[in-house]
C-alpha cells in the first residue's frame, strides 16, 4: 500500500507543487499538494488533511498555522517541517536536490527511482 504524502505551503505556487510535481511518479508514495493562504492555488482541505499519511510543510510558520487552522484534523497525523525557505522558483534545480535530500528521510528508497523526469 501505498503512503500518501501532503506537501504544503503558503501559496501552492512554487515549493510543494515542486515536490509534487519530483515524487509523483515515485512508485512508493501518492503525493498531493495545498497551500494554507486562503488564496492559494489549490487551498488546504480538510478531506487532504484525511487522504494524508503523512503532511511535510516547508517552514515552521507552517506547522503553526496548519496547527491553529485543522488542530481537530490533524489528530493522529504526523506532521515534519522540511525548512525549505521561499527562495525559489518552480521546478528550479536547486529546489529539486533540496527537496530530494529533505525528503529521504520520508519517502523509501529515495534517489533510485524518483526525481528523474
Amino acid at each position: 500500500m501505498k503512503k500518501h504524502i501532503l506537501f504544503l505551503c503558503s501559496q501552492n505556487k512554487l515549493r510543494s507543487p515542486t515536490a509534487e510535481a519530483i515524487f509523483v511518479d515515485h512508485p512508493a508514495v501518492e503525493v498531493d499538494s495545498a497551500g494554507l493562504n486562503h488564496d492559494a492555488i489549490v487551498p488546504l482541505s480538510e478531506e487532504q488533511l484525511h487522504w494524508a499519511d503523512l503532511i511535510l510543510v516547508m517552514e515552521k510558520t507552517h506547522r503553526t498555522r496548519l496547527n491553529r487552522k485543522f488542530g481537530k484534523a490533524l489528530a493522529g497525523k504526523r506532521v515534519a517541517v522540511l525548512d525549505i525557505p521561499d527562495n525559489y522558483d518552480f521546478m528550479e534545480p536547486e529546489l529539486v536536490a533540496l527537496l530530494q535530500k529533505k525528503c529521504a528521510a520520508y519517502i523509501p528508497s529515495l534517489g533510485s527511482s524518483c526525481g528523474k523526469r
